[in-house]
């Protein structure tokens, strides 16, 4: 079992056309990186359990509906008083959603340390967090304790997921996350904006000298850079017609997760993991991101949808 921490919200999606000045409509779809990472995990065939804050409003009811129907465990999820957190996205024409927020005092950021107990994480092997629920006030501070506490018995996974509008540079402390995770994965975005102009290779070194064993970032079309310990490898990204790539790096961070777990590489510090490995990992995990790019919306495949290799798990 995978846990995976963080928030769900609602991403909204316009029509609306600059020369329209009649209005827009707005097609929501239940998202937030941490949940999408969680049902991709599901789809594949590991048993994912998602501890987030789910709200009572129609948001929260879409995000129940949508985590329980792909297997997502929720039995750790809390249910929580304030509203759900709403994102509204325009797509670029590259497809590339860039993101306005409404999201004061939502659910998603209001963890307590009574909420993350230990025994939150059940029998999982290795915790997935990061993103904002990692950076946000007040619960910030909690899931960072949490992540924490339970490293002496999980492989700890991040993923910062940086949004430039809605929390700062100093915010997304990576050096001082990597003293207590296993697994960084970043887009090229997230790095050219916590080290700007810093070469890919050399900003794997800072965050291996700050902790993390394994530092992977994805580079789109370009594929992905694999840092093992300060080894290195690249992975292409197959080539798919992309419809927008909306939850591509949580499809992407699934893959990897899953591949290591079917190999029985989860559970502690990586000891049995070598480049080889890495990269077959990550060569699985650019094919889930891939035909997630070729649907819309975070829509991550079915494990009847891949060529590579599957493990036992639901099939649609």
């Amino acid at each position: 079992m995978i846990a995976v921490l963080g928030e769900c919200v609602a991403d909204a999606f316009t029509d609306h056309r600059p020369a329209d000045p009649v209005g827009m409509a707005l097609r929501v779809l239940p998202g937030g990186g941490p949940a999408n990472t969680a049902v991709a995990l599901a789809r594949l065939g590991t048993a994912a359990r998602f501890l987030g804050r789910l709200s009572h409003d129609v948001f929260g009811d879409l995000f129940r509906a949508h985590l329980a129907s792909s297997g997502v465990d929720l039995s750790a999820a809390v249910a929580a008083g304030e509203l759900s957190t709403l994102a509204v996205a325009a797509l670029d024409a590259d497809g590339r959603a860039v993101y306005t927020f409404y999201a004061d005092g939502t659910a998603d950021w209001g963890w307590t340390p009574d909420e993350l107990d230990g025994d939150r994480l059940g029998p999982a092997s290795c915790l997935h967090t990061g993103s904002l629920a990692l950076v946000r006030r007040p619960g910030g501070e909690a899931v960072e304790e949490f992540a924490r506490a339970v490293r002496s018995r999980a492989t700890v996974s991040i993923d910062p997921n940086v949004r430039p509008g809605f929390a700062t540079r100093d915010d997304y402390r990576v050096e001082r996350w990597c003293a207590w995770s296993d697994i960084l994965k970043l887009s090229t975005d997230d790095v050219d904006f916590l080290l700007p102009g810093v070469p890919y290779e050399r900003a794997c070194d800072t965050w291996h000298a700050a902790g993390a064993r394994l530092v992977v970032v994805t580079k789109g079309a370009a594929g992905a850079l694999i840092s093992l310990d300060g080894e290195r490898a690249e992975v292409p990204a197959p080539r798919v017609r992309v419809v927008d790539t909306v939850g591509a790096g949580d499809a992407f961070t699934a893959g990897l997760l899953h591949d290591l777990e079917a190999r029985g590489l989860l559970g502690g510090r990586l000891d049995g993991l070598d480049l080889e490995t890495a990269v077959a990992a990550a060569t699985f995990a650019a094919e889930v991101a891939a035909l997630t790019c070729s649907v819309p919306g975070a829509d991550p495949p079915w494990r009847d949808r891949l060529t590579g290799r599957r493990s036992p798990g639901p099939a649609r």
